[in-house]
Order: C-alpha cells, then structure tokens, then sequence
C-alpha cells in the first residue's frame, strides 16, 4: 500500500507541474505576408517570357527524383533569391544537409534577403537555442508551429496530446515569389543521399507560374496563424544575440570545411552547375489543383472535411476510369478506406501500390498498422508491392552509400496516367485525420506516364510483390540473381523483428498511424 500510495503522488504532482505550463497563443507577433512587388528580380525577368507564352491558369512543372539534384536546387534558388525566402518544414536535423540548408539562408539573410522560415516542433528538441540564434538576425525569422509547453521534458505535455498530435507535415520552399519547391523531402542527411547508412527514395517537383503566389498564400495561412508562434515565445532572446549568431554561423562554416572535398559535396556542386545551364523550356506546362489542409487542423476539437486535402484529393481520384497508382511509403487504411477501393474494384479500376516493406521501413510501428491491410486488398485484386531494403538507386557507388539501407518516402498517386498528385500525404491516418498536409495534381499525362513507367520497369528488382497462394497465405515473390524466389516469412528481417511488428499490431494506436 505504501508504494502504491508514493505511486498515486508522484503521478499527481507530474500532473500538477504539467498543469503549470502552457502556451501562450497570443503572445504577440506581427503579421507578415508573401511579397508581391518581385517582377523586377532576376528570377522573375528570365522567367517572365516562358510565363507569358502559356495560358495563365497553368503552370510548368519539373519533377525531382534525384535526392543531390533536389538539394541543389534548394541551394542554387537560395544563392539566386534577391527579397524573399519562404521555408516550410516538418523537420529539419543538426547534420550535414541541415547545417548546408541554414547556411544558404543565412547567406541571402546576409544579402538583405528576408527570410521566414517555419518548423514544426515535432522534431525541433534541443534546437531552441539554434533557433532563438537564427531568429535575432534582423532579415531572419523563425516560428514554431503547434510548439510543445515544456521545452526539454517534452513527456512533461502529456495531458496536451490531444492538440500536440497534430502536426505540421507540409513541405515548402519559395523564392521571391516566383519559384517554389513542394514534395516529400524534410530537410535531412537521408532524404538527399548524404547518409551512408540510409537512403530514402522521394520525390519533389519544382514549379512556375501562377501555382507560385497561390502556395505563398498557402504559407502565410499557417505563418499568421495562431498555432505558429514567434521562437521568442518559447526559448526567449538570447543574452548576446550578436554573439550567439556568429557562433552559429561560425559551427556552419566549420562544418562546411569539414565536408568541402568529400565525394558528396562533388556530387552537389556538379549537379548545381547543370541546374545553372538549364533553362524554363525545360519546365512541363499543366493545368493544376493546389491541395492542402487548412492550419486549423492542428486543433484538438477540430471535426468534419471543411478544408480537407482529402475532400479534395478524393474529388481527382473519383473519376478515375482505369488505373490508380499509388505510391505511399506508409499505408494504413481503416474499414472505410479499404471500403473505396472495394468500389473501385467493383468498376474494373487496376489499383497498384508501392510501399515499404516491413525491412526497408523505417517506422515499424507503422507496418503494424499497415499487415492487416494486405489481405482485404490483395482478395478484391489489388496489385501489392514493398519495396526491398537493399535497393539500387543510381549514383550510390560515387555518393559512397551503396551499401545503406532503401527506404521509401516518395508520396505520389497517378489517375490514368492523366494526373498525377505529389505532396507530403501519406496514405496513413495520420494524413488523413491528424497531420496538415500538401500538394499538388497535375493534368500532365507526360509527367504521370512517366513515373508510372520508371517505377513499372524498377519493381521486378527494387520490390517483392506479396499474393496469396491457394491456401490464401501471405507469400512474396521476388527475385534473386535473376531466379524468381518465394518467400513465406516478410523478406529481409529476422525473427525479432518480426515480433516486435506483430506485438505493436495488437496495439490499440491504429488512429494514430
């Protein structure tokens, strides 16, 4: 009885001092919006003719398979932005592309160039004194979005976790209101090829036009909102701002000269030069659907699809004739979802999806969720592939991670090969219910047909395609050295493994993946 009762008082005086901190909303910030008066950048003038050739309701299109072309591009649209940046991200982490990534900001913060950079907290511990350091320079401005009371005892809010699993997982970074980039990449060593350990297959696309001011308006939405709170709210100014900036911006410099001659860093400053010699015809004219949630999702008694990415995504998937190609690292659908693709089914639809395997997964409690999916689909038809861990992806002998683990993080699906969404979605319940998210549909057949082809053509070798043998089982076929190979254990993962999935499938969180 004594333990028990030293039990029940240590568990109220946590909710006690758990109860002591909270947000504070209102703390005040000013309102900012995206810059409207960039025609006369550089950007804007070599973009103007190819913009006026095309009727404004389209905008061209560049898609970005390759991990080092897309941190690139970031990088070269940095070095080019002359009023404003505008950066948008679930996450970004204190390594080697982070430290590159803040380095380019600073240095067009440096050139008078106004920066608003917005994260979610999700991944954001420790990095407040970072943050609060970025934040005193006078052209740079860093907010949290959906921030965490207690900033290092994070357990500490866990009578908010209503509200604080919600989160921010839109992608995107604007230049001077003329060029943006959206996807599915954070801003971290593994979605760029820069971990040897790891490697994850994504997708960005980089876009012009009348799409530009439109994703602006998407992000000043969550910017001015009432969730995006000023890092000064949270970590307070530092005692020497002066001082703590150039110490931030000294440990970048560092950083830098560590990596300046590694292969990785050829690899960039090659692919930044091709970039620089590529001009706008090379950009893909297209009508388009911005999709995106609204920043009110991120409240707790937030209900209903008034401003839902899905409500809209689920508007170009409804008339879908022939084929839908999905492609999401993470899918966990509930009764009701598995249901629509009963209906699509019912019409004839051919539905193929590609997603991880439980080896190449770098979320096992998410192929938790995802095992008791494979059944229900594979019965009514549904082609089924995962994806291995130990694919090829081109470059990997000269960027030295050939031997790191595949993981798939592209979210994308193809409508007929007529239309094609690329975003940050994942087929998940997190996307669904709980995560803000983002993206674009693009009406180009050219753009959808081909990365239904280069995916087509990669699966014999990158993915096991799971199926039922007669006894309705779960099997894989796969194949090795050329041989075709079945597989009655999930591929590639050992017993404990294994075992862990299946005890977190028992587990009651399927809301919450």
């Amino acid at each position: 009885m004594g333990k028990l009762l030293r039990f029940f008082v240590i568990v109220y005086a946590l909710a006690s001092v758990a109860g002591c901190a909270s947000i504070d909303f209102d703390y005040p910030k000013s309102e900012s919006h995206a810059l409207t008066d960039t025609a006369d950048t550089t950007m804007a003038r070599g973009l103007a003719g190819f913009v006026a050739q095309h009727p404004p309701e389209q905008s061209g299109f560049y898609p970005v398979y390759d991990g080092i072309d897309s941190l690139a591009l970031r990088l070269l649209m940095a070095e080019r932005a002359e009023r404003s940046i505008d950066a948008q991200y679930f996450l970004i982490h204190n390594d080697l592309v982070g430290r590159v990534f803040v380095n380019a900001l600073l240095r067009a913060a440096n050139r008078g160039v106004r920066v608003r950079f917005l994260v979610d907290d999700m991944n954001a511990k420790g990095y407040d004194t970072g943050f609060a350091a970025l934040d005193s320079h006078e052209n740079f401005e860093l907010r949290i979005f959906n921030p965490f009371a207690h900033r290092k005892a994070r357990a500490m809010d866990a009578f908010s976790m209503g509200r604080l699993t919600r989160r921010m997982h839109n992608k995107s970074f604007t230049v001077d209101n003329q060029m943006t980039l959206i996807g599915g990449r954070n801003i971290a060593n593994e979605y760029f090829d820069a971990n040897p350990g790891e490697k994850f297959g994504d997708l960005d696309v980089l876009a012009i036009g009348s799409i530009v001011p439109k994703v602006s308006a998407m992000f000043d939405s969550y910017w001015n909102h009432p969730a995006s709170l000023p890092i000064s709210a949270l970590a307070g100014v530092p005692e020497n701002a002066a001082e703590a900036l150039a110490s931030l911006e000294d440990r970048v410099a560092e950083s830098l000269k560590e990596v300046e001659a590694s292969k990785y860093a050829d690899a960039v400053r090659s692919s930044i030069l091709n970039y620089v010699q590529t001009d706008a015809s090379a950009f893909i004219w297209a009508d388009y659907d911005l999709v995106f949630d609204t920043p009110d999702k991120a409240k707790a008694d937030i209900s209903g699809d008034s401003g839902s990415i899905v409500v809209q995504m689920r508007e170009s998937i409804g008339d879908v004739q022939q084929e839908l190609f999905v492609i999401s690292p993470y899918f966990v659908l509930r009764k009701d979802n598995i249901a629509g693709f009963r209906g699509l089914r019912d019409r004839n639809v051919e539905i193929t999806v590609l997603t991880n395997s439980l080896a190449s997964n770098n979320h096992t409690v998410s192929h938790s969720g995802y095992m008791p999916v494979r059944k229900p689909l594979l019965e009514m038809g549904v082609k089924l592939f995962e994806l291995r861990a130990n694919k090829s992806i081109p470059g990997d002998v000269s960027r030295g991670v050939q031997d790191a683990k595949s993981t798939l993080h592209a979210k994308a699906f193809v409508v007929d090969r007529k239309k094609i969404f690329i975003g940050s979605f994942n087929w998940n319940q997190r996307s669904i219910n709980l995560d803000t998210e983002l993206g674009v549909i693009i009406h180009s057949p050219q753009i959808a047909t081909e990365l239904v082809e280069r995916v087509t053509a990669a699966l014999p070798t990158a993915s096991f395609e799971v199926f039922l043998n007669e006894k309705n089982q779960l099997r894989w076929r796969g194949y090795e050295d050329g041989q075709e190979v079945i597989l009655t254990k999930e591929p590639q993962t050992g017993f404990w493994h294994r075992f862990n999935a299946g005890f977190m499938r028992m587990m009651p969180i399927k809301s919450q993946l």
